[in-house]
């Protein structure tokens, strides 16, 4: 997962405080009635989303800064975006504990409890393939621009015609005009995470300070869910 983003609130993970691998998933609660016979009816009753668990090593100078931000988020009990890829959660810190090795080498264990799954609108009936392009940018470039990030340009180029046809021109362009998209995106949520002072992380007054730029990071990590399956369907397009 080296390659991959991953925010939990305000802290954006690096180097070797990003997971090797982190699980997603769950089960569906079933009541399940025994009939004579031996037949059963099943009713089910729902999603039951497992935690979210995961680990890492803090390394550098600030690496107990980091590690009490992320036990002081564990106290405050907040719901806080628990992102990577293309999969955006609204979660609670459960558990978060922290091995003190030497100041600079602090290896950490986190727990997240599900409150919701935010990027399930993206498992949806099936549409056309030009369906859910569009839509998927329209998202995107909304949830973008709440976030400060403006993906008009973008906009010509995946409604042109031939757009999901591969091998056009019109396909390649829309497909270079949404790895620009993806980009911005990126460069939005590096400049929101950056917004927010390290040393405002350690007390609760200052979390408070950062709720702007908090939502800037949710609003643009939805962004980049929406982003990023357009661009996958666009990669994958046949027609």
């Amino acid at each position: 997962m080296t390659d991959t983003t991953l925010l939990l609130g305000p802290v954006v993970f690096r180097d070797f405080e990003i997971p090797e691998h982190i699980n997603f998933g769950g089960a569906q609660r079933l009541a399940v009635h025994e009939l004579p016979g031996g037949a059963r009816v099943i009713d089910t009753l729902g999603r039951d989303d497992a935690d979210i668990v995961f680990s890492g090593i803090f390394t550098g100078t600030d690496a107990m800064l980091r590690a009490r931000a992320l036990d002081e988020l564990r106290a405050l009990g907040t719901v806080l975006a628990l992102t990577w890829d293309v999969l955006t959660y609204s979660v609670v810190i459960k558990s978060f504990t922290a091995l003190y090795q030497r100041a600079e080498w602090i290896p950490y264990h986190i727990t997240c409890t599900v409150l919701r799954d935010e990027a399930a609108a993206l498992v949806e009936a099936p549409l056309s393939l030009t369906t859910a392009l569009l839509g998927d940018y329209v998202l995107a470039a909304a949830a973008a621009l709440a976030g400060g990030v403006q993906l008009a340009a973008a906009s010509t180029a995946v409604n042109a015609p031939g757009a999901t046809q591969r091998g056009s021109a019109a396909h390649a362009a829309a497909s270079a005009a949404l790895a620009d998209a993806r980009a911005d995106i990126a460069t939005g949520l590096d400049s929101a995470g950056a917004a927010i002072a390290p040393d405002a992380l350690t007390a609760a007054s200052g979390i408070a300070q950062t709720d702007a730029a908090l939502e800037r990071l949710a609003q643009l990590a939805q962004a980049r869910a929406y982003a990023g399956r357009a661009a996958t369907n666009q990669a994958n397009a046949t027609r």
